[in-house]
């Protein structure tokens, strides 16, 4: 069964229990995934983290009920929020205003649910992609990082904004200038996310030497020892070097993963190789690494 129609069924069923006790453990169990590959799928194909998509769900009906004439603390008591106060800050950060403001103005109508094949996603026509395996020991990394969010797709604009700062504004040249350099190659690497806040910490960053000090301006995290599936991007030029590694990671997630017989490894840390490569004018390629073990079936 391909993925879209797992995660359809998901969704069909967070719609059925949206009154019930739901978390990510059930939710990846029924899909017969691990939760740890699981949250990453479903947050490739929805846009969301799985708790996300449930709350903005349950606020979505609450607000049928809403303008019904209920009582707000009976409707986020019946929605699992177990404060007025609490069901206020969600309904405003996700509708823009108050619930007695949103009632006052508004009718709304029972929400259908999102048809994932009718997501408009961008994927590389035709292309068949055999990626490498490779075992790579623990990589140190030295460079410069941001605290992001899933939340709201923040990581989606915050990732990109910090690329290009810091292709700017010197401090990508002042990091390759440092002698504690290993080599040139740039890695972009996304953290476990904490599952509570969906935070996680993203770096840009290169291997330094051993054994070099490294200044206390500069970030440093370790990505662990893991085994990787390792797909190149599509030869590009300038204009659509960014669209073709999106379109290797689509491809990644609509083509690979389903029939792979593998799942993300737990704990590790995916990421963007930028070596020599990427210098050239018309044949710029990215590898991307997927940390992955066998799936137990």
């Amino acid at each position: 069964m391909r993925y879209t129609e797992i995660l359809q069924k998901t969704l069909e069923y967070i719609d059925e229990h949206l009154k019930d006790d739901l978390d990510a453990d059930t939710l990846a169990s029924n899909a017969g995934f691990s939760v740890y590959h699981f949250s990453r799928v479903f947050r490739f194909y929805v846009g969301y983290s799985v708790m996300e998509y449930v709350r903005n769900r349950r606020l979505t009906f609450a607000v049928t009920e809403l303008t019904g004439g209920k009582r707000i603390i009976d409707i986020a008591l019946n929605y699992g929020f177990e404060t007025h106060s609490g069901f206020s800050k969600a309904f405003r950060r996700h509708f823009g205003c108050s619930p007695e403001t949103y009632s006052i103005h508004t009718q709304a109508k029972q929400p259908a649910i999102p048809i994932l094949t009718h997501l408009d996603k961008y994927l590389i026509g035709g292309i068949i992609m055999e990626p490498k395996f490779v075992t790579r020991p623990a990589i140190k990394l030295v460079g410069y990082s941001i605290t992001t969010t899933s939340d709201g797709n923040e990581n989606n604009k915050e990732i990109p904004k910090f690329w290009n700062a810091y292709m700017t504004d010197g401090r990508m040249e002042k990091l390759h200038s440092e002698k504690f350099v290993k080599n040139h190659a740039e890695y972009g690497a996304c953290f476990p996310e904490n599952s509570n806040t969906c935070e996680f910490e993203y770096i840009i960053g290169i291997e330094p030497q051993e054994g070099v000090g490294i200044p206390t301006e500069y970030c440093t995290n370790e990505i662990p020892a893991a085994t990787y599936a390792v797909f190149s991007s599509p030869k590009s030029n300038a204009n659509n070097f960014v669209s073709n590694i999106q379109g290797t990671w689509q491809f990644i997630f609509n083509e690979w993963f389903p029939n792979s017989g593998y799942e993300y490894a737990q704990g590790c840390v995916d990421f963007e190789l930028y070596d020599d490569r990427c210098m050239s004018e018309a044949e710029k390629v990215c590898d991307i690494y997927i940390p992955v073990s066998k799936k137990n079936n």
